[in-house]
């Protein structure tokens, strides 16, 4: 057993309470803090070499200090072994190859050896408390808290959270809002982190989710799910826009959120300096949300563009500017509420647009069909733009446009048919030209023009893209959004060719041409399945007795 050390238990268990309640950490692990500076402590006066350890009863306060020795044959290392004779002294029954302890007498701390032991103390206290407050506001994003402002260094706001501290970053304030030490403010926890001098928690004022849950503070509705708040946008201490829906239909969402004279509403704007805020009703359909999201304009016409999945917007001449916002603020925030790159136009230019691709659209066809004006134009009217659509599409579709016939449509067809084939020729040409080798040619989903954009791009041989990873080859297919659907939805199956999509760049090689990821993953394997051609089969393992291996050979 080891011996008891002089001490006051009283006073040591005083410590150990106190230090306790005030930092609120557990007890045990400033018992553990006071028992490990006992142990430094003590090895200052005995050795450092020595393995000792120290123990603080919780309950009575006594203090325990001992060592622990190997019992061995022949000593080697004094401080950490002891030979069977003594051992057996300190412990009945002790034998080779035990672990003892050996009791040590009373140790007196002087100022320099209590001074250290206060350090490890302290430092053991300071983690675990750093260690409580991490664990208390880990889960805590998304949560809005409030605190009092401690500092303002650097133009971050230091905020007093009571058991912690928390930071507002310059870029997560409100603009021009004045921060004040001593005041009281609100923010929400965006991140919390683990640092070496406590945990680090990031507070916002300017994010979109702090109005969303300023407005679920305000509106009990919002609070019981009853009101929904679908997107946010906000351009912090100038302006906002929410999109609301309401899941019991007798219950006006834009209203509920607005409250009695506004009072609700007025609440979250006073929080937020006086940012604006509009309060839109939220729809399913792209459309109409466009429209109210660009609230107060009036807008005429709404076109979206499934290939690059953007939307213009047409407005009466006198709503361009109120539509586009001072400095684009209304339609850029729109842009976010719903997720759409939005291009605002009046009516003029509109009908410029479309009288411009119009014409484009007709020449071309007048040209690679080798028709009249007139029959290019009335192809362009019925919605066909591309020559694919007007080879590939259902016969019967084509001559159900009024003054068309069956022959006509037949003759058009194989015309389509033809110019593409000119065209795929042309390519091969030119890609032949790069030094593009035929194996390509052969891999499925490429087409003569994608063997081209390769070949610019230096991928010749099959071992250059098969060295392509799936997104460097192509960029993940972006859901578009819809619209009526056109003559090329109705394709029957044809030759895979497809057109590169309007001057959009998705990243990848090929990315302007649409391919899905699934497609991707097809051209890189088979790219690469010329690896293993080359492997051997693996050998027949060998019977593993000669009566196996006339068995064998007879049959």
């Amino acid at each position: 057993m080891a011996s008891p050390i002089s001490a006051n238990k009283a006073e040591l268990l005083a410590i150990a309470n106190a230090v306790s309640s005030e930092k609120m950490i557990d007890k045990a692990i400033v018992i553990e803090a006071i028992e490990e500076a006992i142990q430094k402590a003590a090895r200052a006066r005995y050795g450092a070499e020595n393995d000792i350890r120290a123990k603080l009863d919780p309950l009575t306060g006594d203090l325990r200090l001992w060592r622990v020795v190997e019992v061995v044959e022949e000593v080697e290392d004094y401080f950490k072994q002891v030979d069977l004779k003594a051992a057996q002294k300190l412990e009945d029954g002790a034998s080779v190859g035990d672990f003892i302890v050996d009791p040590l007498p009373p140790v007196d701390l002087g100022r320099i050896d209590a001074q250290s032991a206060k350090q490890v103390i302290f430092q053991k206290v300071r983690d675990a408390e750093r260690e409580r407050q991490f664990e208390e506001f880990q889960d805590r994003a998304g949560e809005v808290i409030t605190g009092v402002i401690k500092s303002v260094e650097f133009g971050h706001v230091i905020v007093n959270l009571g058991r912690a501290e928390g930071v507002i970053r310059r870029d997560q304030q409100i603009p021009r809002e004045a921060a004040r030490v001593g005041e009281r403010v609100r923010a929400l926890i965006t991140k919390v982190e683990r640092n070496n001098r406590g945990p680090q928690i990031f507070l916002s004022r300017a994010h979109p989710d702090f109005m969303r849950k300023l407005f679920a503070q305000e509106v009990p509705e919002i609070y019981d799910g009853i009101i929904e708040i679908k997107a946010a946008a906000r351009d912090p201490g100038s302006r906002a826009k929410i999109g609301v829906i309401s899941h019991d239909s007798s219950i006006d969402p834009v209203g509920a959120c607005v409250g009695m004279k506004g009072s609700r509403v007025q609440a979250v704007v006073q929080e937020l300096q006086g940012e604006k805020i509009d309060i839109i009703p939220w729809s399913d359909d792209t459309a109409t949300f466009v429209v109210n999201a660009l609230q107060p304009a009036t807008v005429a016409r709404v076109v979206l563009d499934e290939e690059e999945s953007r939307i213009e917007v047409v407005v009466p001449d006198d709503q361009l500017s109120l539509a586009i916002g001072r400095r684009g603020q209304n339609v850029r925030l729109a842009s976010q509420l719903t997720g759409h790159q939005i291009d605002i136009m009046t009516e003029e230019e509109a009908s410029e647009k479309r009288s411009k691709e119009f014409a484009e659209r007709s020449k071309m066809f007048e040209e690679e069909l080798d028709v009249d004006e007139t029959l290019s134009q009335l192809l362009v009217a019925e919605g066909f733009v591309e020559l694919e659509e007007v080879a590939y599409v259902e016969l019967e579709e084509l001559a159900g446009i009024e003054g068309f016939d069956e022959e006509l449509a037949e003759e058009l067809q194989s015309r389509a048919q033809e110019a593409i084939q000119r065209q795929e020729e042309t390519f091969r040409a030119e890609r032949r030209e790069l030094g593009v080798e035929d194996a390509l040619a052969e891999i499925p989903h490429l087409t003569e023009q994608m063997l081209v954009v390769l070949g610019k791009a230096g991928i010749k041989e099959l071992d250059d893209l098969a060295d392509l990873a799936t997104d460097e080859l192509i960029a993940k297919k972006r859901e578009a959004p819809r619209r009526r659907q056109s003559p090329a939805e109705k394709l029957a199956d044809g030759p895979p060719v497809r057109r590169p999509q309007r001057e959009q760049d998705r990243g990848g090689v090929l990315g302007a041409f649409g391919l899905s990821e699934e497609q991707g993953n097809e051209i890189i394997m088979a790219a690469r399945a010329h690896w293993f051609e080359d492997e051997e089969p693996a050998a027949a393992p060998a019977p593993a007795t000669e009566e196996a291996a006339d068995a064998e050979s007879s049959q």
